[in-house]
Formats: structure tokens, sequence, C-alpha cells
């Protein structure tokens, strides 16, 4: 490839027959017909015909055709890791049983993980992702060098990135402390989880400083495409003290922060038990409502609750996926637009198709929140589409800059074949919008830009070696497994029915 896409942004024109530029305030998606878009220095010039924007601008290099359809760069606002859990031989159960096996995984270190997640996102129009860790370990040494090499990836192949780390102070086992919990498992157990939950276990004034010294190298190293946040975990896995920290912090800082709440069932039984009042009342009650936190999930909110985040200005990611797959439960996206509230869509773990699709979870998030009354206030094909952009945007830290097609903001772009969608055949009174929610796969993603730079054509990455990352991993995890790898699958093996075991008799 001849584009180096580390630099801060590209010059060029890009042409096509239409340009969805964003929803306008009565909802309606804007369009414009038959017109280029000028790139400078990575940001859009000029929208116009073509006649205007290319004129004295015959050196620049010229993509798309009247043929292509042009949107926003699809925003992920809720990322973990790449090689799903399913591939690596975890099995769907409850969040609750789910998130322990994670210690059985096998890992191919965390920059062609991030590779692989990023080649799907891209190849699916995604442009911009919340990437959040799963948590930090070791010394603040191994921290800086795992976040780099994520930081790193994602700088190599091109992605804009919003980055964070999940903190927990307690609770990390179960809905109990841990040492309860390893109090009632057999020796060998206990001696083997002990030093791995004294890894996480750091002081929240450590992962401050830490936070803020990251994100002042990467704002020197790629300050248009790198957001770094905060990332309570969760209320059960938060102490107040912690919680009150690091919204401080991130206020202070001016960094948005992002938060698991109310994924389950049992996690609003938590807070009802602990508190005496749901997960939200008790964030108000701590001063840490506001409209710098994204609540990720918040399927079990009530009207109450929404009423109190719709006040604070909160943002809503919706995993629908993942909600599902886990039995985790449905956001209620409807009562949250009926508010105002902005929902923005995140992927999670995976989707439906163990992928990250964005195509895909958009298509699942119109149908889930159809409903079945005969005049329900139910989202159109548009309103998805904003929230997989711009009320995405938002969230990731990138509001004003991505999001939108418009004269001033950043070159994200995607570039959709028309005949893709028309396939054989469509009525010229069928709405754009609709015909790519419905009809876009993959296969009509044509080429996709980052701050102008060019990341995929015809399809696939091509700003970094594609299939050599692909190969990389399978000959990685062809490999025998190590012995520390073999005694964590059996020592999870042997964890899981104590835990199980637990969860019964303690049903919140």
């Amino acid at each position: 490839m001849n584009e180096d896409v580390n630099t801060a942004g590209a010059n060029c024109i890009i042409q096509a027959g239409t340009v969805l530029t964003g929803l306008a305030a009565d909802g309606r998606m804007q369009m414009r017909h038959d017109v280029a878009i000028r790139v400078q220095n990575g940001m859009i010039a000029q929208i116009g015909p073509m006649e205007a924007v290319g004129y004295g601008n015959d050196h620049l290099p010229r993509y798309g055709s009247p043929g292509m359809i042009a949107m926003p760069g699809l925003v992920n606002s809720h990322h973990h890791f790449g090689l799903t859990p399913l591939m690596m031989g975890v099995p769907f159960v409850p969040l609750e049983l789910w998130l322990p096996q994670f210690r059985a995984m096998r890992s191919v270190g965390p920059r062609l993980d991030t590779l692989y997640s990023a080649i799907e996102m891209l190849e699916s129009g995604t442009t911009t992702v919340h990437h959040i860790a799963s948590g930090l370990t070791g010394s603040p040494d191994d921290w800086d060098s795992a976040t780099d090499a994520v930081l790193g990836a994602y700088r190599d192949i091109g992605m804009r990135v919003g980055y964070s780390f999940m903190m927990r102070d307690r609770n990390i086992l179960a809905y109990e402390p841990d040492s309860a919990v390893l109090a009632r498992l057999p020796e060998d157990l206990q001696q083997w989880l002990q030093p791995r939950l004294s890894a996480a276990d750091v002081p929240t004034a450590d992962y401050m400083a830490f936070f803020k010294a990251s994100r002042d190298k990467w704002q020197d190293r790629n300050p248009l495409r790198v957001r770094h946040h905060l990332a309570p975990a969760n209320l059960h896995w938060c102490s107040d003290d912690s919680l009150q920290m690091i919204f401080e912090t991130a206020r202070s800082s001016g960094a948005n922060v992002h938060m698991h709440l109310l994924e389950t069932k049992r996690q609003a039984a938590f807070a009802r038990a602990h508190y005496g009042r749901s997960a939200v009342e008790h964030l108000a009650a701590l001063g840490c409502l506001g409209p710098e936190l994204t609540i990720g999930h918040g399927n079990w909110a009530s009207d109450s609750d929404l009423d109190l985040i719709a006040d604070c200005g909160c943002t809503l990611c919706h995993n629908a996926s993942s909600g599902l797959r886990l039995g985790s439960g449905v956001a209620p996206v409807n009562a949250m637009r009926k508010r105002g509230i902005p929902v923005a869509l995140g992927i999670d773990q995976s989707n439906l198709a163990d992928d990250r699709d964005m195509l895909i979870e958009m298509k699942l998030v119109w149908a889930l929140h159809r409903g079945t009354d005969l005049f329900n206030d139910r989202p159109d094909a548009a309103a998805v589409l904003q929230m997989a952009t711009e009320h995405g945007a938002r969230s990731a830290g990138y509001d004003g800059m991505v999001g939108r097609l418009e004269p001033g903001l950043r070159a994200d772009i995607v570039l959709l074949k028309k005949d893709r969608l028309a396939r054989p055949w469509l009525h010229p009174d069928t709405p754009l919008s609709e015909a790519i929610l419905h009809r876009a796969m993959k296969d009509a993603i044509h080429q996709v830009f980052v701050e102008g730079h060019r990341l995929v054509d015809d399809g696939r990455v091509i700003s970094i070696d594609r299939d050599g990352v692909m190969q990389e991993i399978a000959e990685r995890l062809a490999g025998p497994e190590s012995a520390a790898e073999r005694e964590a699958r059996a020592m999870i093996d042997r964890l899981m029915p104590y835990l199980e075991q637990m969860h019964r008799d303690n049903p919140l």
C-alpha cells in the first residue's frame, strides 16, 4: 500500500451518487446526490458537484463513482477483545457463569488479538471503536506494554479508537467478597486463584495516574485517532470511593466514562439488596451521573432510572446481540428514545454471527424494538443509523469530529456499492436509509476511509498484511497448549461447579 495511514490526514476526492450526511432535527436522513467530497488533510473540506470540487484539483487521487453510496463510518461503542470466547472453547451461558471461564482461554497477545477484530470491523464499515480492555494486571510496566500493543495495532491498521480499561476493587468472582468465595473452595483452587486475584488488586489512585500518563503519551503519538476514557467495571465490582475518584478524574481530565450497569437481572437485584435503591439511584447519590457517562447495557433500567439518566444527560450503549446470546436481557430502547436519551450501539464481545459486523447488529436492533402495537413509536432505519454513527461518536469521545459527513468534520467515510442493495431492482420510492439497513451486507462494502486514508479496498483491509495476521493467529493456536494453559483449563473446569452452587445458594 502506498498510503501512510499514520500521518495526520490524506488529501483526495471521493465521488458518490448519494451521500448520507446525517439526521436532520426532524429525524429524516439528509442526503446529497451526484456529488463529490474533497478531503484536505483528513478533513471534509467541500461537498458539491464534481465540476466544482474537482476544479483545480486534478492532482488529487480520486475514488468512488456515481454508482456508490457514501455514508459516515460506523462506530462500535462497546468492544472488548478479538478472538471470541466461542472460538476459544467457551460456550454461551449466563454472564455470571461465562466470565470466569475467560481465565482458561488461550492468548495470542494483545497486538494480534486487536488486529483480528479490527479487520472484522473495518471490512464491515466500522471506522471507530471504543475498546474496553478487560483489565490490567501485573506491574505498571506491564499495563503500559499491553496498552501500547493495543493502541499500536489500531494505529497501524488506521482505525480511530477510544480506549479504556476496566477497573474493579471488589467481588471479582461473584456478588460477595472474594475472601468469602475462596474460603469455600478446596485449598489447591484457593492457591491457584489467590495470586491471580491479587494481580488485579490495585489502588484506584494508581490506575488514575497510569490513565493520565498513557493519555498524555498517546495524545503526542496519535492525537486525532486516540481518546482515553475511564471504565469502572460495574457497581458490584467497584466501591463507592473508587467510583467517586474515577468520576472526579474524568471530569477534571475532560474524559468520558463507560460503565457496565444493569446488564443482568442479578446486577439489578444486587443494588437493591445492598443499597436499598436501584443502581442508577445509587450512582446519582454519589454524584456519578453526568453527560460524560455512557451506561453500557442498561437492560434492567426502570422508568424512574431512565428519568434520572435523561435528566443527567447520560448516553446509553445498547448491546443487543450480547443481551440475547447470554440471556442477560433487552434494553428498553424505545423508552430511552422517548426521553431523548442518546442511544449508541455496541457489539460487545461479538454479534449474532460471532463477529463484529455492525451491519448485522443494526438489523437486529431495528427488529428487536418494533413492538407489537399498531402505532408504536419505534426507531426507523435512519434512527438506527444515527445510533451507529453520530451517537456512537459522542460515546467514543469524538463528538463533533465524526459520525456525520459535513465540511469541517473528519473524513471517515464508507463507500457502498449501490447495485448490491438494488439487486436485481430497488424501487425509487424506497428510502435509501431503509435499503442500507435491511439489504446491505459486507459484500456491499467497497472502500473505507479514515482521515481520508483508504484502509479497505474492494471489501478487504489493505493497510496491513491482512492474510499474514490471520495465518499467524492460526499457527499460534494450532500449537500445543503450554503447561500453564493446561493447568488453567483444568482449574477453571474444577472451579465452575463451585461458583454455580454459590449462585444457587445466593439468589439475591
